[in-house]
Formats: structure tokens, C-alpha cells, sequence
């Protein structure tokens, strides 16, 4: 059983940065493949960026390229995403989540059904 906890959301104005963090439990975290994904209202959850457990290997989505930064700490089992120049569109619930095979394509990243184990979401709001 893993448990992630994600922490970091807030109200901020565009053009802003907020950063993102997921507590993961469990003694083999450097093995996980860590995703995180976001929902709006009224929309699909999509996939915005993906770290392989050295964090050797990252994939963003193209909406984010450029502006977010996927990262971990092994050592304090916590995947983190920076996000600067945020924009209104940013705003959604920010999820991050456990992939189930530990191996990194990043046909399957982007994929939420290759994750099992999901945290609350953090809420972030970006106002223009």
C-alpha cells in the first residue's frame, strides 16, 4: 500500500509560482515512476508531467513545456512540480500519482490508467 499526500495548491494571480509537493510512503520509492495530472471542472483529467525513479528520465505535457519542472528527492520520498508563469488555464486540481509497472515509456506516463495509487489533489486557482 503507498499513500501520497500533495501539498502546495493555492490561489495565486497569473504570471505567479507556486510548487507542488508529494509525500510518498513506502521503502521503495526510488523505484517508482511519479506522474502528476490535473483536473478542471467540467474536464478530463490530463496528464502534466512524469519522472522516472532515478530521475534520470522527465516527459512534460506540451501545455506546461517550458513553464513547470518535475522533480524528486529520494531521500525524503517527495516528487515536487515548480510551475512559474502560471496562467488562468493552469487552474485545476493537481494530482500526483504512483505508475504501477515502474518501467517509463511515454506513451504509458501519459496514461492515468497505468497508475495505481493516487493522491487527494491540491486545488490550485490561478486568477488573470
Amino acid at each position: 500500500q503507498v499513500q501520497l499526500v500533495e501539498s502546495g495548491g493555492g490561489l495565486v494571480q497569473a504570471g505567479d509560482s507556486l510548487r507542488l509537493s508529494c509525500a510518498a510512503s513506502g521503502r521503495t520509492f526510488s523505484a517508482y515512476v511519479m506522474g502528476w495530472f490535473r483536473q478542471a471542472p467540467g474536464k478530463e483529467r490530463e496528464f502534466v508531467a512524469a519522472i522516472s525513479g532515478s530521475g534520470a528520465i522527465i516527459y512534460y505535457a506540451d501545455s506546461v513545456k517550458g513553464r513547470f519542472t518535475i522533480s524528486r528527492d529520494n531521500a525524503k520520498n517527495t516528487v515536487y512540480l515548480q510551475m512559474v508563469s502560471l496562467k488562468p488555464e493552469d487552474t485545476a486540481n493537481y494530482y500526483c500519482a504512483k505508475e504501477r509497472s515502474g518501467a517509463f515509456y511515454s506513451a504509458r506516463v501519459r496514461d492515468s490508467a497505468w497508475y495505481d495509487y493516487w493522491g487527494q489533489g491540491t486545488q490550485v486557482t490561478v486568477s488573470s
